[in-house]
């Protein structure tokens, strides 16, 4: 502690309230890194304050020098900016605040200046200050306004913070009336709140309540009623906003709007804060608390992932709605249904060995790298496209679809009769992907090997030549980095069907079925009826379309890229897969049975499969389980669940009742 005491003097004597801007800064800076020591705990910090203040106060004129510090330092730094905007973005668009905070991540600040928010983020920069802030105790408080209290007074003798703190929320209250008048919010928010109309007197509201503040003599009858009034008013601005979001849940997410309906939020939370301060009888407390959460709203506006998380929520929320809607239909609940899904496998496995000649084609012509995978991901695409409108199925598709239907079912999951239910549902899901993953491989193979011996028997020669045959098998080997690349691709699902829950809830945000079926140029050219089968076929297909084709051109491309890199990436999906080793070992003929190469090749297959379905559902899954905000409690209720139905009756998770 005595340290810590010379270390303090040096700093008192170094207050200069003469010094210009960046010096009075560096002390501020310096006096708060001094408060913090080396964080060891915010106790340390609260200490340090008493002992800051027992020294303040023991020396008269160290005080006086403190006071015209203070006052230069309030004169010079526009406190009511930090105030009303401390925390929020000055942008309304998501991407350029983005861009602002990659920018502060980079550059650095400096202490030279005379923004108050600036300032305020290299004085206290951490949650550890919110933690200390938090931790002093009343008299502290009330120690350091008596300091304070007479450094800085207006011509009526009254205290300028009391005006700083009125215009903060003056400020904060405009920006609340230009988000409430904007056409983004004003067009979607509900009817009832719109005869209302909050926003229109919101300010007159406060001015009424500046009236009664600032009144000689006081009257604190008036001035509570001032404050309800303006209180409830500012309530009623924000339930206003809020209908937005059932106009957003029923016609699609746009992240920018949800931006400008999270501001305005903090906005109001901000303002009540600052009424806080401003209409409590001790304020000291109330402004401590103030200081703490601008400290906190400071780190969450340097924060990139906390811009991303929340305002991507919702999104994820409204894209895991959309793909469980899809997903529904991929789980099969009884006989019939599994027997229904074989053949829709069986259809896909079908259609791909078809995918695979191609794609042998498309080798063949000795294209660079990117063209090569460039038109594989052309025919990969158009190959999924031709399932989706074949009602067929490829399994592989299911998992990310899937999952959020499932994660959907765990709203109301307190009950163990809901629990069994999910589980029911778990077994549903597993039997469904293992009918469609059996349905794909089961017909893929002998399909291949079909058109392998045809385009022999047309060609007088094999499909492959047996350098190509037995690179590819040696390229889908167990013993590979087979099991690596089969991981990849589940993320290349999971990747493709956020795009397709992206797509459709862009479709709907925009209404282009709705301009599809009715815009007088769309309907001039296809005809009215024509128009309106189109907007309904668009409507429900757009998902499948978004999702197919994205998938495509990723497992073509993604080689070609990753080899520009020198990373030898690739890609293992299983149906694809397995019609690939079926053509090898149809190019060798039946030596190809004695061949090792051949059985770690088709020992793989059950493992790309497993990656492939169980990588994307899990990510799949995990958003779902974020979007719909699970809790930990329940999730480890629903694996104990899961492990005691294996236990009991594993059957069930293979083949319906």
């Amino acid at each position: 502690m005595a340290a810590a005491s010379l270390d303090l003097q040096g700093l008192l004597a170094r207050l200069d309230p003469t010094a210009d801007v960046a010096q009075r800064h560096i002390w501020l800076i310096g006096v708060f890194d001094w408060l913090r020591g080396d964080r060891a705990s915010p106790q340390a910090a609260v200490g340090r304050v008493s002992l800051l203040l027992d020294a303040i106060e023991a020396r008269p004129e160290l005080r006086e020098r403190l006071c015209a510090w203070w006052r230069a330092f309030t004169q010079a730094v526009d406190l009511t900016a930090l105030l009303a905007d401390y925390g929020f973005a000055p942008r309304t668009a998501f991407v350029s605040e983005l861009t602002e905070r990659l920018r502060r991540k980079i550059l650095p600040g400096t202490p030279e200046t005379t923004d108050a928010s600036d300032l305020f983020r290299m004085v206290l920069p951490g949650v550890f200050d919110a933690g200390w802030i938090a931790l002093l105790d009343e008299t502290q408080l009330a120690r350091i306004g008596d300091l304070l209290a007479d450094a800085a007074l207006d011509g009526d003798g009254t205290p300028r913070w009391r005006h700083t703190v009125m215009d903060a929320v003056t400020y904060c209250s405009s920006q609340v009336v230009a988000a409430g008048f904007s056409p983004e919010l004003r067009l979607r928010t509900s009817a009832e709140h719109h005869e209302t109309r909050p926003f229109h007197t919101l300010m007159s509201d406060l001015d009424e309540l500046r009236e009664q503040a600032f009144a000689e003599p006081r009257d604190e009858d008036a001035l509570q009623a001032a404050f309800v009034t303006f209180r409830d008013r500012l309530d009623a601005c924000r339930a206003s906003a809020s209908s937005v979001y059932t106009h957003l849940e029923d016609n699609g997410i746009s992240v920018g709007l949800v931006f400008r309906l999270r501001q305005l939020r903090e906005r109001v939370l901000r303002i009540r804060e600052l009424l806080d301060c401003l209409i409590s009888p001790a304020s000291a407390p109330s402004v401590a608390r103030l200081v703490g959460r601008l400290v906190l709203a400071g780190g969450e506006r340097n924060s990139i992932r906390a811009l991303i998380a929340s305002n991507s929520s919702m999104l994820a929320a409204k894209v895991t709605e959309r793909s469980a809607e899809t997903g529904e239909h991929y789980i099969t609940r009884d006989r019939a249904s599994y027997l229904q899904m074989v053949r829709k496998a069986a259809g896909g496995g079908a259609l791909t060995a078809l995918t695979v000649l191609l794609k042998f084609g498309i080798l063949a012509l000795g294209l660079s790298a990117f063209w090569s995978g460039f038109w594989s991901g052309l025919m990969y695409a158009a190959s999924f496209v031709a399932i989706q409108l074949l009602h067929l199925t490829l399994a592989t598709k299911q998992p990310a679809m899937t999952a959020p239907a499932m994660a959907a079912r765990l709203r109301d999951i307190k009950t163990d009769a809901a629990v069994a239910d999910f589980v029911d549902e778990v077994a549903n899901l597993v039997r469904s992907q293992v009918a469609a993953v059996l349905g794909n491989v089961g017909v893929v193979v002998p399909a291949m090997l079909a058109l392998a011996l045809l385009v022999q028997f047309a060609l007088g020669r094999p499909l492959l030549d047996a350098s190509h045959a037995a690179a590819t098998l040696q390229s889908l080997s167990l013993a590979g980095p087979t099991a690596l690349f089969a991981a990849m691709t589940g993320v290349l699902l999971f990747a493709a069907s956020i795009v397709a829950g992206w797509t459709e809830n862009a479709f709907v945000l925009h209404r282009l079925d709705s301009a599809m079926r009715y815009n007088p140029r769309i309907g001039a050219f296809l005809g009215a009826a024509r128009a309106r089968r189109w907007a309904t076929f668009m409507r429900t297909h757009i998902s499948g379309f978004a999702s197919n084709i994205s998938l495509g051109l990723m497992l073509g491309l993604l080689p070609a890229f990753a080899g520009f890199f020198g990373l030898g990436l690739d890609v293992r999906h299983v149906t694809l897969s397995a019609g690939q080793i079926a053509a090898a070992a149809a190019s060798t003929g039946m030596a190809v049975l004695q061949q090792p190469a051949l059985w770690w090749a088709v020992a793989a297959i059950p493992v790309i499969g497993a990656l492939n379905v169980s990588v994307s559902f899990y990510f799949a899954f995990r958003l779902a389980l974020r979007a719909h905000s699970v809790s930990l409690g329940d999730r480890a209720r629903i694996r104990s669940a899961i492990r005691a139905r294996w236990r009991s009756r594993p059957i069930s998770f293979f083949l319906p009742a």
